[in-house]
């Protein structure tokens, strides 16, 4: 089963609002980032990617989490980062059931991560295979 299928799968498993939410996060992502990889991760996390991951959201009993892997390199002008994150590179929003999506901040907050992405590469070191 593709990491896409697996996505479809866990979004309907769901049956709720979380479904609704992560579907909704989702295809925000697609607007935005047309390119963008989708990965199945960690048992059970959808990732996506853009010259690598970039954000993932994990469904939980009372939230759906995105976090950003590169957070707190990004500008947040519209104060979305909300979780508990305070490290020196994640960053995350904690979307509750009812909570509005302000879509416009979101949209940039994600636009920002895949600039961050396609302009930070990581060089390979030297004698490296792939």
């Amino acid at each position: 089963m593709s990491a896409s299928e697996r996505i479809d799968k866990k979004i309907a498993s769901l049956g709720d609002w979380r479904g609704e939410r992560l579907a909704e996060i989702r295809k925000l992502i697609h607007e935005v980032d047309p390119e963008v990889v989708e990965d199945w991760k960690w048992m059970g996390t959808p990732v996506w990617s853009h010259d690598g991951m970039y954000v993932l959201a994990n469904p939980f009993k009372d939230k759906v989490k995105m976090t950003f892997f590169h957070g707190a390199q990004l500008p947040d002008p519209k104060k979305l980062f909300n979780a508990d994150l305070k490290g020196g590179k994640w960053r995350a929003i904690d979307l509750r059931e009812g909570d509005k999506i302000d879509t416009t901040a979101l949209k940039a907050l994600l636009r920002a991560a895949v600039y961050y992405n396609t302009t930070h590469s990581v060089p390979k070191s030297k004698g490296s295979r792939t």
